[in-house]
């Protein structure tokens, strides 16, 4: 590394010593920049990197609620708008235990770069709460979620920034904090969120944009490598959104998901998963996936074991995908992958591959989507959403599907070609990183010193 990068990285190490994801995502980064750094010195002189790796503004707010027992309860919130300068503000809110601030600042950093890669005009930004939907009555999401639109419907706006979904936040959570910001606009503007429900302003394919993206990514990046899904044993991390429309793609493409997974545990069906009865769990019901041995008695269920590898990551395949959360696979879950001849990794998680694994598939000749080019298709979704409610219009599911296709094919040729450059091989998180950074930097240089 040059020494400007150890310098931005010891700095911002020390500025954030106890946000342990943030400080991950940034090093991941800023590590594969070298090439690009050691030919523009004049990001030194404007301190770019020092100013690209300080929020533009981060807010925490508290979120008081009253649960079913009329009992109040209090959460706290977060918006990281991180970096505006190709566009308004656009990541996700995610609702779960584990959101804090680390990892508000690692999701939003991350969504600057992803954003930047689909070569639309959205900029990079994040939030979410601490609240955990898990076993709440609708009453009280609606609760929560008033309550957290009041405080956030100060911060948002169709050019200023336009949360999503995540973790934690579907349809159902989207539609109750879109109905408070329009209480309290005395406006509809649609623009102001997107994954809304079709009726009142959202896009055909966004639900399945994410996982159907990851696939399209996939695709083309097998295809590079002489390789396609067909035939191919595929096992999944998570049960959500994106796993789910993942396993659904892939399978159109001919590949056979056999394993998938929650929290708790993993399903192996080795005649392939039911998807009707995944989607039926965990879409409409709610439920855990070990139900699925009820209508599948043959599949068997492998519980989780706190501090050692998910079962799902045990099972032999050729490509595993992981949809689930943040850190799933180390370097002892990659040294088991490789073993069992694993071909391909697709992250359609953020940042579910830790840099140690990271670099241990590549040094193994696996290839790599990574998260930030791979899963940016819900992303991209949403701001072709932004682009409908700014017309009025909706295009059709195939118009926005084809247009996703577009996207990610595009994606995965800057990854490419950047990669190649810069003499980086199948390395294409570093492609993505120094694709996407590139247009950021022309960005901030442009816009002067703010």
């Amino acid at each position: 590394m040059s020494n400007y990068i150890e310098n931005v990285l010891a700095k911002t190490k020390e500025k954030n010593s106890n946000e342990k994801e943030f400080i991950q995502a940034v090093s991941e980064v800023l590590e594969t920049l070298k090439p690009v750094t050691d030919k523009n010195p004049e990001y030194e002189k404007t301190a770019l990197l020092e100013r690209l790796v300080e929020p533009e503004r981060i807010i925490s707010f508290r979120v008081p609620w009253i649960d079913d027992n009329g009992k109040v309860q209090v959460n706290r919130g977060f918006r990281v708008q991180f970096n505006g300068s190709i566009g308004p503000y656009k990541g996700g809110l995610r609702f779960h235990p584990s959101v804090n601030q680390s990892i508000m600042k690692f999701l939003a950093f991350e969504q600057i770069f992803k954003n930047a890669l689909t070569g639309l005009p959205i900029g990079g930004g994040k939030g979410g709460s601490d609240f955990d939907p898990k076993g709440k009555s609708d009453r009280e999401i609606m609760s929560f979620c008033q309550s957290f639109m009041n405080e956030l419907q100060r911060h948002i706006g169709h050019n200023l920034d336009v949360p999503a979904g995540d973790i934690g936040v579907g349809a159902r959570e989207i539609g109750y904090l879109f109905g408070q910001y329009r209480k309290i606009k005395n406006a509809f503007e649609a623009g102001v969120l997107t994954g809304k429900g079709l009726e009142y302003g959202g896009s055909l394919a966004r639900k399945e944009a994410t996982g159907f993206g990851l696939i399209y990514y996939m695709r083309e990046m097998l295809k590079a490598n002489n390789l396609d899904f067909k035939g191919k044993i595929v096992t999944i991390s998570g049960s959500g959104n994106v796993a789910i429309y993942a396993a659904q793609k892939v399978t159109e493409y001919g590949a056979k998901v056999v394993a998938m997974s929650d929290s708790n545990g993993c399903i192996y069906d080795k005649d392939g998963i039911d998807l009707d009865e995944i989607k039926r769990l965990k879409e409409v019901e709610r439920l855990r996936i070990k139900e699925y041995l009820k209508k599948h008695p043959t599949a068997q269920y492998t519980e989780n074991v706190e501090g050692k590898t998910p079962a799902v990551y045990s099972i032999k395949a050729d490509i595993v995908l992981p949809c689930a959360t943040q850190n799933d696979i180390n370097i002892q879950t990659a040294e088991i992958m490789v073993k069992n001849g694993v071909i391909a990794i697709g992250e359609g998680a953020n940042m579910p591959v830790d840099i140690e694994a990271i670099n241990y598939f590549i040094k193994n000749k696996v290839l790599l989507a990574p998260a930030k080019a791979a899963n940016a298709g819900g992303v991209a979704t949403s701001a072709l959403e932004m682009c409908q409610n700014s017309m009025r219009y909706f295009w059709t599911f195939e118009e926005v599907d084809k247009k996703l296709d577009e996207i990610m094919t595009n994606i995965f040729k800057a990854c490419k070609e950047t990669a190649d450059e810069y003499g980086l091989g199948i390395n294409y998180l570093a492609g993505a990183n120094i694709a996407a950074f590139k247009k950021v930097a022309a960005a901030m240089t442009a816009q002067g010193i703010i």
